[in-house]
């Protein structure tokens, strides 16, 4: 084993080489424990607290370990990180010749074949002139390019409907008979993956591989000596979204435009499909249109008594069997007409889940709607077992990482759902001063919560905060309606510049935000992690409520009615972790760097006035508490730079 203290100390190759670097205790013993559980192939569940340093304290071992190791992330922006800035970094300290290898899902990932139908078809397939012209910006670059990844094409923005025409599916993907199969993009980055010492890939590839999803292409765990999951508190519900099945209107209204291109092009004598497409597609519309009016996700028993829509769901069900059928006896005639066949088999086999009665149990039913679309989704309660089993198919270490995995000093809500019974554990805290650097400031005076003026007295309570922080605000919701209601309040409340989630990119939002150092920006769940602002830019976060999950959700619901039969307390046993860990994501915001500081505004009057309010303060850093406006306000004066950059709007 190596001394990873010597290696990352004050006298050690990374302080030499690097001048940013700075040695941490938590660092070395984090490396240390993770060195341990790859020579001996263990499992570990570690928590690193922001600061730590764990992606370095990770990738060093890996690459020392000599070991075939596959690391994944929860999302594509950090496994680029991982793999274009942090690993060449690391193995250039250490002079390391690993070979390594980076890999997304298929939909990043240009596909010859679908391209050359598209072009062929192109004059139908497109409604505006916009959509022709990024066709023919997408088929100049594909020959050039030589990882086929669509993000090199900056010309073509991510959100282009063009993107689904010219990539492909597990399900429309023709396998080894696809007429450009010695050239896919795809399956020439799954082969430098499987060729390569240490993969970077993504929680939704991890699952999709571990259930073997992308079948034709070969899995790349199998021969892997561990699996290193960063941000490891996403992954109990990833799984659950992997292990569910899913019918959506989207998947099939690709498989009647595949079936119409298909037709045109090997079976145009067949004209009597036309009738069943057309059909099929006008029973999936009167379905969408039933679906508009529900609200965002949907328990099924809910469905049960609305006739009009069983009716509709039945009819659909007919006229999806019907075109099986049809498919079935052309499917001699082409590639594409057999795969078209195939994928009906497939959403017919999962339409039926939905019509037939009964249900099995430890599964829930649901119905989500989302723009014009809407998903049947059959999820299981518990995904422990299955993700067991799977790690015991694999037989090699696993290491679970992530600055917010425990609740008050312990695992065991994360192990359970995972089913990690036999696990080494490690709690590090963060090395940053919490609690010389922030203040945790809990206003008194506040309402219930479930009042309706509660959003307005959050308002007006941060108000005097943003002033005295000269803005360089986050204000982070549990809801967009609260978000709204609240944008609406603050504007020409200040001077500052206000940004707000849904007006721009989320990107965009924080790259202005950076660039100002004086906005206060507004924003729900996609801001409460991933987000990186150091500096001063950000001195003041503000939560409005305990981030507790709505009961009114189908697996929610669900869930805590399974725990309740099970003679357990569902709001101790699950509402209650979940949203802890939450909070802590949402606080992890403020706190970035070691020369950072901040206050942090929780104002959710839940935290002092109900017991289980003492668990949400006692797992989150070490901060001064008060409840008075003059603390926070002299704090602020404290910490603020004597001339602060103003940008106004």
């Amino acid at each position: 084993m190596f001394d990873f203290s010597e290696l990352l100390g004050t006298s050690g190759a990374f302080s030499e080489i690097l001048p940013s670097f700075t040695p941490r205790n938590a660092q070395q013993t984090l490396a240390g424990a993770i060195g341990r559980a790859l020579f001996q192939q263990d499992t570990l569940v570690a928590e690193a607290g922001t600061g730590t340093g764990k992606t370095f304290a990770y990738l060093i071992p890996t690459l020392l370990s000599g070991k075939r190791i596959l690391i994944s992330t929860g999302t594509r922006t950090l496994q680029d990180q991982l793999y274009h800035r942090d690993l060449p970094v690391v193995r250039q300290v250490l002079g390391m010749p690993a070979k390594m290898a980076l890999l997304k899902g298929r939909s990043n990932y240009l596909c010859r074949h679908r391209l050359g139908v598209a072009l062929h078809h192109g004059g139908g397939l497109f409604n505006r002139r916009e959509q022709a012209d990024e066709l023919g910006r997408v088929s100049d670059w594909a020959n050039s390019t030589r990882s086929g990844e669509i993000s090199e094409l900056g010309t073509v923005p991510e959100s282009s409907p063009l993107w689904p025409q010219v990539t492909s599916t597990v399900e429309n993907c023709l396998g080894q008979e696809c007429p450009e199969y010695g050239s896919c993009f795809l399956l020439e980055a799954r082969r430098r993956a499987q060729e390569a010492d240490i993969v970077v890939i993504n929680h939704h590839l991890l699952l999709a591989d571990m259930l073997l999803k992308e079948e034709g292409f070969g899995a790349l765990l199998p021969g892997v000596d561990a699996v290193i999951v960063d941000e490891a508190h996403q992954l109990p519900d990833i799984a659950s979204q992997h292990f569910s099945t899913a019918f959506s209107s989207h998947r099939l209204h690709e498989l009647l435009r595949d079936s119409r291109s298909e037709y045109r092009e090997a079976a145009a004598d067949s004209s009597e499909i036309v009738n069943i497409l057309e059909m099929t597609e006008s029973r999936l519309g009167e379905l969408q249109q039933l679906s508009s009016k529900l609200e965002a996700r949907t328990e099924w028993q809910a469905l049960q008594s609305q006739i009009a829509f069983q009716s509709s769901l039945h009819a659909l069900d007919t006229a999806l069997n019907t075109l099986q059928q049809a498919l079935e006896i052309l499917a001699e005639r082409s590639i594409g007409l057999k795969n078209c066949w195939q994928r009906a088999n497939t959403l017919a086999a999962q339409l039926s889940q939905f019509v037939e009665k009964g249900q099995a149990e430890l599964y829930v039913r649901w119905i989500e709607r989302f723009g014009n679309g809407f998903s049947l989704n059959l999820t299981p309660l518990d995904v422990a077992g299955r993700f067991q089993s799977c790690m015991r198919e694999l037989g090699c270490g696993w290491i679970f990482l992530s600055a917010t995995l425990s609740i008050n000093g312990g695992f065991e809500h994360f192990r359970e759902r995972l089913g990690l019974t036999n696990a080494e554990e490690l709690l590090l805290g963060s090395p940053f001063d919490y609690e010389h650097n922030a203040l945790l400031y809990l206003p008194s005076d506040l309402p219930d919560v479930n009042t309706p003026a509660y959003t307005a007295a959050v308002v007006q309570a941060v108000l005097p905060v943003i002033r005295a922080s000269g803005g360089r605000a986050f204000l982070l919701f549990t809801s967009h309606r609260a978000l709204r209601e609240a944008a609406d309040m603050v504007r020409n409340q200040f001077e500052f510049p206000l940004l707000i989630q849904g007006e721009a990119p989320r990107r965009r939002l924080l790259e202005r935000f950076r660039e100002l150092g004086n906005a206060v920006l507004l924003g729900t769940a996609s801001f409460w992690e991933g987000v990186d602002v150091k500096g001063p830019a950000l001195s003041m976060v503000m939560i409005d409520r305990l981030p507790f999950a709505s009961p009114g959700d189908p697996i929610i619901k669900a869930r805590l009615t399974a725990l309740e039969h099970a003679g357990r307390k569902p709001f101790m046993d699950y509402q209650l972790p979940q949203a802890v860990l939450a909070l802590k994501q949402g606080v992890g915001r403020l706190i970035r760097d070691d020369t950072d500081r901040g206050v942090m505004m929780l104002c959710d009057p839940r935290v002092t006035r109900r017991g289980y309010g003492k668990l949400f303060l006692e797992s989150l850093p070490p901060m001064r508490r008060t409840r008075s406006l003059e603390d926070v306000q002299d704090f602020l004066a404290e910490i603020l730079p004597v001339n602060p950059k103003h940008v106004t709007q």
